[in-house]
């Protein structure tokens, strides 16, 4: 009978000892905070803009377009003149621009869930909100960028506010912050649609009436009483009154606690639905 020697163990394999000791003598690197990982996510929309600098064709050639159809279409029949008309039309012209934008965050966040990559971001030891909020704060500069290429426009072809420069910085940032609060609703659509074409075509049918029903383009005081009734709980008719107050350097404190306002339902509503969505979606 042979007998055979156990086998010895070679010098590349691992002790229990030394790994624990590798792992212990390392300094656990801090947990990601909630700021932390949304500014993450954030980079990542820009990165996507950097390396599809197609994006960028919503918020440059749109606004221009835009901008110069209803300026030289309504401008004669409305005010006798652009001239006259630019000085009305551009803080609503801006709104418009950028509120359109603002439904391609939902288009965008449809095909990354299409392609499973939320998936993986639900995984992930981090602040939940995170993957969703740094998406929007990124798609925050593309609107910034709108506003700033239709206000440049708007200045070429003859728009000289009186609020000056702060009285514009300030009617974009308010403009801003209800976007912000806008976006959340086209994310909510984003997680219960099966399509970018779905979420495109429901966004379009609640932007609509809410844009093109409001006194962007004209005064309300010209149109029948049922639209100025409408006009006046118009979410997007209170945003254009405060930010065209401010670029003209009027006064518009309760236009502008009403943006807040709506800007908060929206977070609150549609913020909350929206992470239900995302923590459970089947």
């Amino acid at each position: 009978m042979t007998t055979q020697a156990a086998p010895q163990p070679t010098a590349a394999a691992p002790q229990a000892a030394a790994i624990a000791s590798a792992l212990a003598s390392v300094e656990r690197p801090p947990r990601p905070t909630a700021l932390t990982t949304s500014v993450v996510f954030g980079r990542r929309a820009l990165l996507k803009i950097k390396h599809v600098p197609e994006q960028l064709f919503d918020v440059t050639v749109f606004p221009v377009m835009m901008t110069l159809i209803f300026t030289y279409l309504f401008g004669g029949a409305i005010a006798g003149g652009t001239d006259a008309y630019i000085a009305y039309l551009a803080p609503g012209i801006l709104v418009q621009s950028v509120l359109f934008i603002t439904m391609y965050t939902g288009a965008t966040l449809r095909e990354d869930i299409d392609k499973g990559v939320f998936d993986r971001f639900r995984s992930l030891p981090i602040w939940r909100p995170s993957a969703l909020v740094g998406m929007l704060l990124g798609d925050a500069v593309r609107y910034s960028i709108a506003a700033t290429v239709t206000g440049i426009v708007c200045f070429l072809i003859g728009w000289r506010p009186d609020g000056g420069m702060v009285g514009v910085v300030a009617g974009v940032g308010l403009l801003l912050v209800f976007a912000f609060g806008l976006t959340w609703v086209w994310t909510f659509l984003s997680l219960i649609l099966r399509s970018q074409r779905g979420v495109m075509g429901a966004s379009m049918m609640i932007l609509m009436p809410l844009v093109f029903g409001s006194n962007i383009f004209a005064d309300p005081a010209t149109m029948p009483g049922w639209l100025q009734g409408w006009i006046s709980v118009n979410p997007v008719a209170h945003v254009v009154d405060a930010v065209r107050g401010l670029m003209d350097g009027s006064s518009v404190g309760g236009e502008i606690l009403w943006v807040f306002g709506w800007s908060a339902g929206l977070v609150a509503v549609f913020g909350s639905l929206t992470m239900w969505r995302y923590r459970d979606p089947r």
